[in-house]
């Protein structure tokens, strides 16, 4: 990776932010396959790096929270005593719902213990009285009252679904059918009409479509949890700073304030290898064991 040259880390990088696999990427750019995964994670960890000191002093009016799945190595049923990074693994997301700008990111097991240090990430990054809203998943209460405490107004959107125990192929990887919307408040005074996880669960969508390692039924999955997060990193610097959004015409990062002009995936590179950001500490926390690391 030391002597990649600027033009072919552009290469590997842009094809990785379109969801192109690495052994395509290899194919592609000519780039052995392990120089690409050194090339990403490095860059991953910059845009982690980046985003934690860009995503700071925020107004944001309505924030939407949501959980996106995903699997490190193997799959939950098949993890044995003392893996404790493999198996089921959540990317938990914060978006502008007005902005469409992912604010918070973090990843780890869908417990309390991640659900608190998201919720944290997010209250440390903005500076007014959001309007949240999120799923119907328990944790978030306590972590959005011990945070916030009177601080927001916060809602939950829980959708019951209908049974489907239908084996036909043509039904086994279809999503089942919402039934009931229920809305409920649980702290301050959310307005109705902002009550909604539509733009993040698209905005998951948008996730899964743009990175190889959370496409279903491949084997492109992640291997590590490094990776994983690093991977994740790095689309959603990509997402905020380069990507134009089709309904606002500019960037998320643009709208937000927080740059004022489309990023190029040469300046991504430079910013993410910054000698400013070397050593810097991420603010963001890794869940272990049920506990936090900073």
């Amino acid at each position: 990776m030391n002597t990649l040259s600027f033009d072919r880390q552009v290469a590997v990088i842009s094809a990785l932010t379109e969801g192109v696999s690495i052994r395509a990427t290899e194919r592609l750019t000519g780039v052995h396959r392990d120089t690409i995964m050194r090339l990403g994670v490095k860059i991953g960890e910059g845009c982690a790096m980046l985003h934690d000191r860009m995503m700071r002093g925020l107004q944001v009016p309505i924030l939407e929270f949501d959980e996106i799945w995903s699997y490190i190595g193997k799959k939950q049923r098949m993890v044995q005593p003392g893996e404790a990074d493999m198996g089921d693994c959540y990317t938990f997301i914060a978006l502008d719902a007005t902005r469409k700008a992912i604010i918070s990111h973090v990843t780890g097991k869908r417990n309390e213990a991640t659900t608190r240090a998201f919720v944290n990430d997010v209250w440390e990054r903005i500076v007014n009285r959001p309007q949240i809203t999120s799923d119907g998943y328990g944790p978030y209460i306590e972590a959005v009252a011990e945070c916030f405490g009177d601080g927001a107004d916060y809602a939950q959107l829980v959708k019951h679904y209908a049974a489907d125990h239908s084996v036909q192929a043509a039904r086994r990887h279809s999503p089942p059918q919402v039934v009931r919307v229920e809305r409920m408040v649980v702290s301050g005074r959310p307005k109705p009409r902002h009550l909604s996880t539509s733009y993040v669960e698209r905005s998951n969508l948008t996730l899964r479509m743009q990175q190889r390692r959370f496409t279903r039924l491949t084997n492109g999955f992640s291997k590590k949890l490094r990776n994983h997060e690093a991977a994740v990193a790095l689309y959603v610097a990509h997402y905020n700073l380069c990507r134009v959004h089709e309904a606002l015409r500019v960037t998320p990062a643009m709208t937000l304030g927080v740059t004022d002009h489309i990023w190029t995936i040469g300046e991504l590179i430079e910013a993410a290898t910054a000698p400013q950001l070397e050593g810097r500490p991420s603010g963001r926390f890794r869940v272990i064991d049920g506990g936090l690391e900073g």
